[in-house]
């Protein structure tokens, strides 16, 4: 076992994956000379050389037209969208072309591009094992990724990362804690505040499962249904607007397939529902869900 941090992960599981296979590269803004503005791609450009390690021009759509080009050829493109902010000018040929082009052709195209975006809060700018094998399976898939990383848990959070080959299957939620009075289900940074908030919580009795989602697409409803179950209460965490997001999709899948488990209602802790993340830090912390509030909303739960 090796300790990393995220980012350290990341850059690990591109490099072996560019080692293991000449069809993968990389391109996106900065990401030869500089590294990448998080360096997730540091030391790529000497180590692979300029075809492989494309810096592009300010022009999302670009990027992803000529990766989508090179994945229908054949080739495993890893472009990276320097920030979830600027993903728009992108979205027809992510949505229009790269998400229906294999399901179109009846499986006769395939698509294999990982599409790298850095997102999230919490850093006043507007997983480690899971990371680096999720990863890994991403850019071996031959579907089109969509592969959110957590800008505030690049350098935040370490753990173990096992050595010699191994990846993780897209799909599978991951139980990040055991419990067995409240469900609560996140992912990214909000499931490492929810690991601190079912710590707090523990110390007046309450046992909180903490599901990891790991992928939001496939979803993996069983082990979600699995624990509302057992624990007759249901918390969706997550830092998205709340009107929308995969937490509706997440209670209403519980309303639907476990309701006669219920002890409580369905509860979600989201982000306001406003047009963008704060700058300023007041506003900025009063939109992301802490550690504080989920522990509350635990406790709420647990008092039915």
């Amino acid at each position: 076992m090796a300790e990393m941090t995220i980012i350290e992960a990341v850059r690990s599981a591109l490099h072996e994956e560019m080692e293991r296979d000449e069809r993968v590269f990389v391109m996106g803004e900065d990401v030869g000379q500089r590294g990448g503005v998080f360096l997730a791609t540091q030391g790529f450009i000497e180590d692979f050389g300029p075809e492989r390690v494309i810096d592009s021009p300010l022009a999302e759509a670009s990027i992803m037209g000529i990766a989508l080009g090179a994945a229908f050829r054949g080739m495993r493109p890893i472009p990276e969208v320097q920030f979830s902010d600027f993903v728009w000018p992108s979205v027809n040929q992510l949505i229009g072309e790269a998400a229906r082009a294999h399901y179109g052709t009846n499986g006769a195209l395939k698509v294999p591009m990982t599409v790298r975006i850095p997102y999230g809060g919490g850093i006043r700018g507007g997983l480690f094992h899971s990371q680096n094998g999720l990863l890994k399976s991403a850019i071996r898939d031959d579907n089109p990724v969509i592969f959110l990383e957590h800008k505030k848990t690049y350098r935040l959070v370490r753990g173990e990362v096992p050595d010699g080959e191994y990846t993780l299957p897209i799909g599978p939620a991951d139980i990040k804690r055991a419990g067995s009075d409240v469900t609560v289900v996140s992912y990214g940074l909000s499931m490492h505040y929810c690991l601190a908030a079912a710590e707090a919580v523990a110390a007046d009795g309450i046992s909180a499962e903490v599901v990891d989602l790991r992928t939001l697409k496939p979803l993996d409803t069983e082990t979600i249904l699995e624990s509302v179950r057992k624990t007759g209460r249901l918390l969706v965490v997550h830092e998205d607007n709340i009107s929308g997001g995969i937490g509706a999709e997440i209670a209403a899948l519980a309303a639907d397939e476990a309701f006669e488990y219920l002890d409580a209602p369905i509860a979600r802790l989201c982000g306001p529902d406003v047009p963008t993340m704060p700058f300023a830090q007041t506003l900025e912390d009063a939109y992301m869900p802490s550690p504080e509030a989920i522990a509350a909303e635990i406790r709420r739960l647990a008092a039915y």
